[in-house]
């Protein structure tokens, strides 16, 4: 085989991983925005609904949710490899 050619990827792949991590890694941002914004009141600044913090979190759950899947390929790699 040519060095040029490129083998599909074995096995998941980051974006597919990512799909299916988004709702578990967007709901647990919710509660971690969430907390955040109780805490933000103990300190003089406004609450943040929990409706916000679902909205938020939906968005940032997008970056998350590729991190988590890139991380979660890296782990099965290293599964396959022997940890060599």
């Amino acid at each position: 085989m040519d060095e040029t050619e490129q083998t599909p990827p074995k096995g998941w792949t980051v974006w597919k991983l990512a799909i299916l991590s988004y709702i578990f890694v967007s709901a647990a941002a919710a509660l971690n925005i969430f907390m955040l914004g109780l805490v933000s009141g103990y300190l003089g600044l406004p609450v943040l609904s929990p409706v916000g913090a679902i909205l938020v979190a939906l968005l940032a759950g997008l970056p998350l949710s590729w991190k988590t899947g890139q991380w979660i390929r890296q782990l099965m790699d290293e599964a396959d490899d022997g940890y060599s």
